[in-house]
């Protein structure tokens, strides 16, 4: 028996990417010139699912040359100043539900296992598969950092946890959490889907099926707001 979850948006409100962003940016204010050279291959990059993976590596280039002893103690602060106070108790409680009836519990997200292990940690998880991000043999990060296999994303999440996994689909007596039309393999995969503030896509899929929905308190009322939120993490204000 499982307990899947996806982590942003489903455990708390935002994206991690960009609030880790904001962490580094908040205290290295001119790592913002990095980010320019982000701007101009979204477009390109928004074409196709390879364009994901070019998007990550180059997202990353804020913490360029920052040392991994720095990166590791950033991480840390990170976690328990910037995530704990975020997460959505009502989804916590569930998790710590699955966890004291003996469930195995996976944190499964497309973000960068740079910070998620660290969260996966915090949270008490069996397991945790991630985004992974190649920094074997540096002592720095570099520019555009290397990814290890694919973005961590729709079917790719079912395909690194198949070793873990019955073949029996749905897995019966387990819990599947997300709020993305995109984690529809992961929400499938349990007899219990459970969607946290489904996106309108996956609003239909729960009507369908009768999946419920879980709608904690966010810090926004609006998609547009959403987005005002997450552009202002991006640039550290």
């Amino acid at each position: 028996m499982f307990a899947f979850f996806d982590l942003d948006q489903t455990l708390l409100p935002y994206d991690t990417q960009a609030l880790f962003c904001h962490h580094i940016l908040r205290q290295h204010g001119w790592r913002r010139l990095f980010l320019a050279t982000y701007l101009p291959a979204l477009p390109i990059a928004l074409l196709g699912v390879p364009g994901e993976l070019l998007l990550k590596r180059l997202f990353l280039n804020y913490l360029w040359r920052m040392p991994l002893v720095e990166l590791r103690t950033q991480v840390r602060h990170f976690v328990a100043e910037t995530v704990r106070p975020l997460l959505y108790p009502e989804v916590v409680a569930k998790l710590k539900e699955h966890q004291a009836a003996g469930l195995t519990t996976i944190l499964t997200t497309a973000s960068p296992d740079l910070y998620a292990t660290e969260i996966s940690r915090l949270l008490g998880f069996d397991h945790c598969f991630a985004t992974r991000v190649n920094l074997a043999g540096q002592s720095r990060i570099p520019f555009t950092p290397g990814i290890l296999g694919p973005n961590n994303k729709r079917e790719a999440k079912i395909e690194a946890m198949r070793s873990l996994l019955p073949e029996t689909r749905p897995i019966p007596a387990s819990y599947a959490y997300s709020d993305s039309h995109a984690d529809l393999p992961l929400l499938r995969l349990a007899e219990f889907p459970i969607a946290v503030h489904p996106s309108p896509k996956l609003a239909t899929e729960c009507q369908l099926h009768g999946w419920p929905i879980m709608r904690p308190a966010r810090p926004y009322h609006s998609k547009p707001e959403k987005h005002w939120h997450t552009l202002r993490h991006v640039l550290g204000f």
